[in-house]
């Protein structure tokens, strides 16, 4: 599968244009077409917004050129109903959207927009934190990728499609099957089925391994294991409305945390 639509909401905050760059350098590298969003409050100044939007796709033609194909539109109201309404019109392959915090090992500070997106939608989200850059991927050796993962069989296999292309998109990537777990639990075997299968979809394009944290709490175990491997660039979560371990609850307090991208997958039937 090839990405062809990635739509980025904007606010023309610092976090948002991070997350605007981050996803025009994706669509780039995958030829993707490029959708901003900007929403206007009932009460907002629809006619500055234009200009703002305007200023911003001049400078994505100064930096990309004929490089990257992409558009803008402008909506009026609730900012969810009117996201909504464009990705069922479109049915992008990712929506990118940033989060505000500050650097290091301080707490990114997710804007509700983005939790709520999480929740509602079923298409897979992008979150990239403000410090986040893409060129980090490729300059700096951020190529591990951690699939946090309960193990529970996929109902939709083509879930890991995107994360898939986005790794292809990274140099030397290695994915990591990374599942958290109580410490004297044993995998049955169902979830060591299920776990290598998790590893065959990447292959042979994509280096996989396993690791298992033990840790009576999600996000804490899979905070442990990036503390202990620096070379994190990405972290992906599947979002079910049921399951035993990684549900919207953990991917939303995940995404409340990181400060790396992080990408929620949706595991949803055909």
């Amino acid at each position: 599968m090839a990405m062809n639509t990635i739509i980025v909401p904007i606010d023309f905050s610092d976090a948002s244009m991070n997350a605007l760059s981050f996803a025009a350098e994706m669509a780039k590298r995958a030829s993707a077409h490029l959708q901003m969003v900007h929403v206007v409050t009932p009460d907002g100044d629809e006619s500055n917004a234009a200009r703002k939007l305007e200023a911003v796709e001049h400078g994505l033609r100064k930096t990309f050129g004929a490089d990257l194909a992409f558009g803008a539109s402008m909506r009026r109201g609730n900012f969810i109903t009117a996201l909504q309404e464009i990705t069922d019109f479109q049915s992008p392959d990712m929506i990118v959207m940033g989060t505000k915090g500050a650097s290091g090992l301080k707490r990114i500070l997710i804007g509700s927009n983005t939790v709520n997106v999480i929740a509602h939608t079923k298409s897979p989200v992008f979150v990239i934190p403000e410090t986040a850059r893409f060129e980090n991927f490729v300059r700096k050796g951020k190529n591990r990728i951690v699939l946090a993962t309960d193990l529970d069989d996929l109902e939709d296999e083509s879930a890991l499609d995107v994360l898939k292309e986005i790794a292809l998109l990274i140099i030397d990537p290695k994915i990591w099957v990374v599942n958290v777990r109580p410490r004297k639990t044993e995998l049955d075997y169902m979830k060591q089925m299920a776990r290598n299968a998790l590893l065959s979809a990447f292959s042979p394009e994509i280096e996989t391994d396993r690791a298992t944290v033990f840790s009576g709490d999600v996000v804490s175990g899979i905070n442990f294991y990036l503390n202990e491997h620096p070379d994190a660039g990405l972290v992906a979560m599947i979002a079910r409305d049921s399951g035993q371990l990684i549900q919207k609850h953990y991917t939303r307090e995940m995404a409340s945390h990181t400060h790396l991208p992080l990408l929620v997958l949706h595991d949803v039937k055909a």
